[in-house]
């Protein structure tokens, strides 16, 4: 060791156990041979690009964690896929590939069914900084098992805000749309076909190439992407009528949750529904930041149906939201009782 690495590490504060640790700081071995036992560090991973406002929440959390411990905690954040991808990311967790895993519930149905009724209805006029706190509340209040995370310890939650339909060609009536082919999230697919376009199933990672060479005709989705992954380069309209929207959940292996001391499961925990609060409140004003940009750069419109043709919208895909509810209620969970309260924690969160 040289002198230089000797004086750092004598000037580390360091906390240390028992007798053992005491003698071997005497003898001068701890120096060289330990590290220091509250050192912590936590593997997060998400699957998509570092700029996307769930990466940004993602770098937010691990910075509060590592100033709300005193530097006790550190965070290695693993954005864009470069641990685990969309496909594998809670099996990642689960196995201990990496300690947390964000994603979206969407991707994985099968898993998530009940949980997914909170973007899987249509027509909710809902903006990200209500529904991201609905969805943190509803997964506090609703037992694990239920929501498929009784593996997790679930760090935070949160949404995009709906999904919108994003154009080449203007889309102001339903038969605007028939025939187009639109790139969807899974959980669009049946709502883009009953409105009459032709569903189009690709990863976020694919959906750029495929805009760009005419592929597809648009997208489904949030409207910070027209910015943030430069759509707004690909299509020229946007339709103001809300669709699906995507739950994120951040998850955590539940075996490294239960190592973890108490005092930094207290800092974590708190975090949950700040973090949640803060995501939606991020992506809002991001959102209209996207838009203006998008507007200004590339001449994109947002377009608003009229009254009866937004009612045209809603009596087509009504049927879907039954079909949903009364899919998942007959696994035996308790579909309508989480929709009821969905809406009603809706309300309660909109109260200024």
């Amino acid at each position: 060791m040289t002198t230089k690495q000797l004086i750092i590490q004598l000037s580390t504060p360091r906390r240390l156990i028992g007798a053992a640790c005491l003698g071997a700081l005497l003898t001068g071995s701890l120096l060289t041979t330990q590290a220091r036992a509250s050192d912590i560090t936590l593997n997060y991973a998400f699957f998509a690009p570092a700029q996307t406002f769930p990466a940004i929440q993602m770098e937010r959390w691990a910075e509060e964690v590592e100033r709300r411990t005193d530097g006790r905690v550190s965070v290695n954040t693993f954005p864009g896929g470069t641990l685990l991808t969309a496909g594998n990311m809670y099996d990642g967790v689960q196995s201990g590939v990496a300690d947390i895993g964000l994603s979206a519930t969407s991707y994985e149905p099968a898993r998530f069914p009940l949980l997914n009724l909170v973007g899987n209805l249509t027509g909710i006029e809902v903006d990200s900084t209500v529904a991201s706190q609905v969805v943190y509340d509803l997964i506090r209040e609703f037992p694990a098992d239920q929501l498929g995370l009784e593996e997790f310890k679930v760090v935070t939650a949160f949404t995009s805000e709906p999904g919108y339909l994003h154009s080449r060609t203007p889309v102001r009536f339903l038969e605007e749309l028939q025939g187009q082919e639109i790139r969807v999230p899974g959980d669009s697919t049946e709502v883009l076909r009953t409105l009459g376009g032709v569903p189009v199933g690709l990863s976020q990672a694919e959906t750029g190439e495929a805009l760009q060479s005419g592929v597809v005709d648009g997208y489904v989705g949030s409207r910070e992407t027209l910015m943030d992954l430069q759509y707004a380069r690909s299509v020229q309209y946007v339709t103001d009528y809300p669709l699906t929207n995507v739950v994120f959940v951040a998850a955590m292996n539940r075996q490294r949750w239960e190592s973890l001391p108490e005092d930094v499961q207290r800092v974590i925990d708190e975090l949950g529904a700040e973090m949640a609060h803060f995501s939606g409140d991020y992506l809002d004003n991001h959102i209209q930041t996207s838009l203006d940009w998008a507007a200004e750069n590339h001449g994109v419109e947002t377009l608003s149906l009229s009254d009866a043709e937004a009612a045209r919208w809603a009596e087509q895909l009504a049927p879907i939201n039954e079909a949903r509810l009364a899919q998942v209620a007959e696994m035996g969970l308790p579909a309508h009782e989480l929709h009821e309260r969905m809406l009603e924690l809706i309300e309660s969160h909109r109260q200024p």
